[in-house]
C-alpha cells in the first residue's frame, strides 16, 4: 500500500494510469462517475473556462468524454492529482 507521501511524488500520468486501472479492476463505477463529474471543475481550475462550459452541456457529452480519455495529461491531470492520490491512498493494496 503507498502512503499518501509516496503518491504525492508520482507525476499527474501515473497516478491517473493507477487510479483508473485500480478502478477497473474494482469495477468501481462510482470512483470512474466522480472522476466524470469533476472533469469541468477541473478544466475550470486550469483556467479552460470554454472547454469547462463546453463539458457542463449534458446534451453534448461528446467534449466530456474527450476529456475523460485525457484527464491523465498535462495541467488536468495536475488539477485531478488530489482525487488519484484520495483513491489510491484509500484502496490501493
Amino acid at each position: 500500500m503507498s502512503t499518501r507521501e509516496d503518491l504525492d511524488k508520482l507525476p499527474s500520468k501515473e497516478l491517473h494510469d493507477r487510479a483508473l486501472r485500480l478502478a477497473e479492476h474494482r469495477l468501481d463505477v462510482g470512483f470512474l462517475w466522480r472522476l466524470l463529474k469533476t472533469i469541468p471543475v477541473a478544466e475550470a481550475a486550469t483556467g479552460n473556462l470554454p472547454e469547462a462550459e463546453a463539458d457542463v452541456g449534458v446534451a453534448d457529452l461528446v467534449p466530456l468524454i474527450h476529456d475523460f480519455t485525457h484527464a491523465g495529461e498535462g495541467e488536468l491531470a495536475n488539477a485531478l492529482r488530489p482525487m488519484y492520490i484520495e483513491y489510491l491512498a484509500k484502496h490501493e493494496k
